[in-house]
């Protein structure tokens, strides 16, 4: 053995690779963790954290700009977007513990070397990385995805951003294009039209966040075009030309015809595929599907020694499942009864201003696998700390079987990233919605909307 084998290598330090190293390290195992760009991988620096900062600041002014119905009178509110951009890094070195460097001598201490390089299967034990011929008794491929770029004429020509760019733009453009209406696009789209960009959404679908229960999409997509957004459904991006002032994007109509618009930016936000190109998995024998890492119910790829966590299994994309996963592979990968990845109810939220919150299952997909259910719907604007707060927008709308089962939790409104946790518990501990709606909670809260939501399905 040498100082370049180890007991586990993981090759990615986002999410999964992070957790993985660490939960492999605290158990004795000798580590090393590569990672071809920053520490803390896409969620940390091109995604979760500093848009979710982004929202949160654009929130803040938004507030300021709309505070005279609770007496308040701000002259002026306004934004230095290079002060902005300021905050944004301070979140994102605070959380990950200091820079790239910083973060590498932290994990050191815990007994997990960190190569900072792109890592290269040369054989299914070994790699390249950082100039060094690597080997590992096992290995845990954590290596994140990247944006979807989608053969465009002249899309490439005359330029893009994605995720990437978007957190970090120097100077704001006065017109932006953002290509893709999922939650991540649908975000963009808010955050900078708060900061004044005029935003057009181009969304190939007939509907925009079309994996979200349709009635709380729809009425949060009324929100935003009520706000000034502007939203193109069924409208298929065509060509990207240049313009007389700008770029001249022309997209076509699912009713016919197509249309133009010049913009100063195109965001693209069309999804997301893994990032396995330069890793060369198939060298390791690796096998892989159109969605990325083929892997059984315990993680484990076709190669009996190498492991594949988060996003480049090509499930759900989001930084708590692959947390998830990164700590049952490493758990795996030195276990002699390796354990499932099921079982798990796993939310999500689009964090727009009113926030849209999810988990379980959609009345669409309940009525497509036909399974008897019943709904309960409470609107905030009947919760007494929403209208203390001025903040009615939106519903708690909960989705029960006929034992009272709750099959779908579906929240829009301020807060609803939180409000949703006690349905997840609720689902994972198999407790019935009469459970939440028998709990005393304090009053006047926004969470009694979870209580009396649930109160309303018995």
């Amino acid at each position: 053995m040498t100082n370049n084998h180890y007991d586990l290598l993981v090759i990615g330090a986002g999410a999964a690779g992070s957790n993985a190293a660490t939960v492999a390290a605290e158990n004795g195992a000798r580590v090393a963790l590569v990672e071809r760009d920053e520490l803390g991988g896409t969620c940390l620096n091109y995604g979760c954290d500093p848009t979710k900062t982004l929202l949160h600041i654009a929130a803040l002014l938004y507030q300021a700009r709309h505070a005279d119905q609770y007496g308040l009178r701000i002259p002026e509110a306004n934004y230095d977007w290079s002060a902005v951009q300021t905050r944004v890094h301070q979140v994102i070195n605070q959380i990950r513990g200091g820079s790239s460097e910083e973060g590498a001598q932290s994990l050191a201490k815990q007994g997990i070397e960190v190569i900072l390089s792109q890592a290269c299967f040369t054989s299914a034990h070994e790699l390249t990385a950082g100039g060094r011929n690597i080997s590992a008794d096992r290995i845990i491929i954590a290596a994140g995805c990247k944006a979807l770029v989608p053969p465009i004429e002249g899309l490439k020509e005359h330029g893009f951003i994605t995720n990437v760019e978007a957190v970090s733009l120097p100077a704001l453009p006065a017109r932006l294009a953002v290509i893709g209406g999922g939650a991540i696009g649908i975000e963009f789209a808010q955050m900078f039209h708060r900061f004044g960009v005029e935003v057009t959404v181009i969304e190939r679908s007939p509907h925009l966040l079309d994996k979200e229960d349709r009635e709380l999409a729809d009425a949060l997509c009324a929100m935003l075009v009520q706000s000034g957004i502007h939203m193109e459904t069924g409208a298929e991006l065509r060509r990207v030309q240049r313009g007389e002032h700008g770029k001249k994007v022309t997209y076509h109509l699912a009713q016919g015809g197509d249309k133009e618009i010049e913009v100063d930016e195109i965001l693209l936000s069309l999804g997301r595929e893994p990032a396995l190109e330069a890793l060369h998995v198939e060298v390791a024998g690796v096998q892989t599907s159109r969605r990325g890492i083929v892997v059984d119910e315990t993680l484990r790829t076709t190669v009996p020694h190498i492991w594949a966590a988060g996003d480049v299994t090509g499930d759900l994309q989001f930084t708590h499942y692959a947390d998830a996963q990164g700590k049952l592979a490493a758990h795996n990968a030195f276990a002699e009864h390796p354990q499932s990845f099921a079982g798990h109810v796993i939310p999500w939220v689009t964090y727009t201003d009113p926030a849209l919150a999810h988990v379980g299952r959609t009345e669409e997909e309940l009525r497509q696998a036909g399974v008897q259910y019943k709904v309960s719907r409470l609107p905030f604007a009947e919760i007494e700390r929403a209208i203390i707060d001025g903040r009615t927008d939106g519903l708690v709308k909960l989705l029960v079987d006929q034992q009272g089962a709750i099959l779908g939790g579906h929240i829009l409104g301020v807060d609803a990233d939180n409000l949703l946790a006690p349905i997840v518990v609720a689902m994972q501990a198999g407790l019935p919605a009469r459970a939440l709606g028998d709990t005393i909670l304090p009053y006047p809260t926004l969470s009694e909307s979870v209580r009396w939501a649930a109160d309303k399905t018995h």
